[in-house]
């Protein structure tokens, strides 16, 4: 094996391991650097894998408890066994991982273990856990390190009981009460999941709604209804430390304006979900002159080229939504660059997703956005209260809202609050990707009973008129 290859990767994320793998399959020399024992980033080992697997247990517990019997199943009250839900994790995480490895034997790519750092222009060192270090070296150098959770100043995580959501994913057992401070999307995800198990879930939020950059009608009416599902919400207001007392912990949470004295609120276990922030130390970059923005991003141009010759950026250290799939997308479209061939990414048409009970799917603008653009618009929109499917599985929360440019139809933005969310935006995204309009969306043949359907009639309200409501 050499130890010159065409491309060095250094992280094996979503971005990483498929730039890596488009790269070889286009016939470049590909190697990946990864500091973990294991590939697959953040997102397959602590993140988006165990996360949703949690998500989908906790749910299945949930129905179990509460909805089964009026399906007319009963089969009692079920019993929580949270070690073997956290092997089924654990399980589903560590497939997921064998498949990065699998695939990159298949596609000859060559994995150093060890942290990686840009020695210069061309070369890449890595230094292995037992401190050996070797140089390797590549025509293009792609970092893909992704992110890590954001610390909040004067409150220490020690995964044990103030956790990030590496600790959130791995409790030995169920918290009476947990506090969430951090009202976005890693917060309500993992605060769901424990509050389904049992525990009793507050979630303090600085800002004065949930999920910062959503669609704030998506937003108002997601609150509402896991407020009903028992989450407790203190918004508007900030955590001004987390101390030990009496065995337990004591959070201080004062207003965010500071207009209102501060409050105690008792918890067995603290979830800081703020954010997370680009994992840039160390790599070398201040010595080879690759500035880095006040939250630690690195500037790119439209093909993900740094300032210096050679060394490309993409995923999490770069602008924009932290998002696997936003990672994996520009990872095969630089890789297609690296190629010779024209790769590029469409970063208006990203897709989010929360994955709550109901799910929440946003790809596009919000209302917000267009307003504040001065965007003239149409508002077309579809409860699942109407939907057949949405009545006949139980799951009629939420509605579907397509927004049209005024005089175009063009779809600008699709916002979905309902069960299988994740899934429906797909078609959206797909439309805007080709410029559609409402009316062509609302003119394509959709399968009854779907949940989808109430997409297509949102489309219908937006364009003319639905049928069903």
């Amino acid at each position: 094996m050499t130890d010159a290859f065409d491309v060095v990767v250094i992280g094996s994320g979503p971005g990483g391991y498929v730039c890596a793998i488009r790269a070889a399959q286009h016939g470049l020399t590909v190697a990946v650097v990864e500091q973990a024992p294991t590939f697959g980033g953040t997102c397959l080992n602590v993140g988006c894998i165990p996360s949703k697997t949690l998500l989908h247990t906790s749910e299945l517990f949930e129905e179990a408890a509460k909805k089964f019997s009026g399906f007319g199943i009963e089969i009692g009250q079920p019993t929580l066994d949270l070690t073997r839900m956290m092997s089924h994790k654990n399980g589903a995480v560590e497939a997921n991982v064998a498949g990065v490895a699998y695939l990159f034997k298949k596609n000859a790519i060559a994995a150093f273990h060890g942290r990686g750092a840009i020695a210069s222009p061309g070369k890449v060192r890595v230094t292995a856990a037992d401190g050996a270090v070797r140089e390797i070296a590549a025509k293009a150098i792609v970092v893909a390190t992704g992110s890590e959770p954001a610390p909040l100043p004067g409150v220490a995580i020690d995964e044990q009981r103030i956790v990030s959501s590496t600790g959130a994913l791995s409790l030995s057992e169920v918290p009476k009460r947990l506090v969430v401070i951090g009202a976005g999307v890693i917060g309500l995800e993992l605060g769901s999941v424990w509050r389904r198990l049992g525990a009793e879930v507050t979630v303090v939020e600085y800002l004065d709604r949930i999920l910062p950059g959503m669609d704030g009608e998506v937003s108002r009416q997601a609150q509402r209804i896991f407020a009903r599902q028992g989450l407790a919400f203190r918004l508007s207001s900030k955590v001004e430390g987390v101390v030990e007392k009496g065995g337990a912990l004591e959070v201080t949470v004062a207003s965010a304006d500071g207009k209102t004295p501060a409050t105690a609120i008792p918890a067995d276990i603290v979830l800081v979900a703020i954010g997370r922030r680009p994992v840039t130390a160390g790599l070398g970059l201040e010595t080879l002159g690759i500035a880095t923005d006040s939250r630690g991003r690195i500037a790119v141009d439209a093909g993900f080229r740094t300032s210096v010759d050679g060394v490309y950026a993409i995923g999490d250290v770069i602008a924009g939504p932290m998002l696997a799939h936003k990672a994996e997308d520009e990872g095969a479209a630089l890789a297609e660059r690296l190629a010779g061939k024209a790769g590029g990414v469409n970063h208006a048409v990203i897709p989010s997703v929360v994955y709550t009970m109901p799910e929440i799917a946003s790809v596009g603008q919000t209302e917000e956005e267009l307003k504040a653009a001065g965007t003239a618009y149409r508002t077309g929109k579809f409860p699942f209260t109407a939907s057949g499917r949405a009545r006949a599985t139980g799951r009629t929360e939420g509605f579907a809202k397509v927004l049209t440019e005024e005089g175009t139809d063009r779809v600008l933005g699709v916002h979905i609050l309902g069960a299988n969310a994740s899934e429906m935006i797909a078609e959206a995204a797909v439309l805007m990707e080709f410029g559609g309009s409402a009316e062509d969306l609302a003119r394509t043949c959709h399968a009854h009973p779907t949940f989808s359907e109430a997409v297509r009639e949102a489309a219908m309200a937006a364009w003319w008129k639905p049928v069903h409501l």
